[in-house]
């Protein structure tokens, strides 16, 4: 059973040091709750520069939350979200935090039905959040422009790829298929137990099953 708080409205938090703002909404029986967001490149501000060098105002009240949920996605739009001071990372309405890549990876997976406009936003402000990562040094990113495998990495990848189906390296490396047309019945085994199978053939029978 859903709580119903008697307060809902739409904030707004600035970063005092960067005047970045993140718009949200809210609901709670408590205005004294101290909450000022949940947005993920919000957390990072506040993580960065500090709780207190960010202010919470409530932009205004609505009676329910469904008129708040209505209230937020028409405020946090495609050109709110375009707007290089604005910390959402997502269109307005859903509320709370979402991870931007899954709703990429989802949309065009069973999920919401996504437009190209919409995910190539996504895709732009995701693209801009890993640059400021990598600019505060807590994600690097690799940058491999104009360069190239030297030949002897070339070559070590090569062998890793085979060591994969040769040898004991191999899942399969001493195994055989057998068969009984009697049982009707394939079934894989180790090499030293075929003695352990007198009414048994060696090899794959099709059309039987398969053990």
């Amino acid at each position: 059973m859903s709580i119903k708080h008697s307060h809902h409205y739409i904030y707004k938090t600035t970063c005092k040091i960067t005047s970045k703002f993140y718009l949200g909404m809210h609901s709670t029986s408590n205005l004294e709750d101290g909450y000022i967001g949940s947005g993920k490149r919000l957390w990072l501000s506040i993580k960065k520069h500090g709780k207190e060098n960010h202010v919470c105002e409530i932009l205004e009240f609505l009676p329910d939350r469904r008129s708040l949920k209505l209230r937020e996605k028409e405020l946090v739009n495609e050109n709110l979200l375009k707007d290089p001071m604005c910390m959402n990372l997502k269109f307005g309405g859903d509320g709370g935090f979402t991870n931007e890549e899954h709703q990429l990876k989802t949309s065009s997976a069973g999920g919401k039905k996504m437009t190209d406009k919409k995910r190539n936003i996504l895709k732009n402000v995701m693209k801009n959040i890993n640059i400021e990562l990598n600019i505060n040094g807590r994600r690097k990113i690799p940058d491999w422009t104009g360069r190239k495998h030297s030949n002897e990495t070339k070559n070590k990848m090569k062998d890793s790829q085979k060591d994969k189906h040769v040898g004991e390296k191999n899942s399969q490396f001493g195994t055989i298929w057998i068969y009984n047309l009697e049982l009707k019945q394939n079934k894989k085994i180790k090499k030293e137990d075929f003695e352990n199978y007198p009414n048994w053939i060696r090899g794959y029978k099709k059309n039987i099953s398969i053990l």
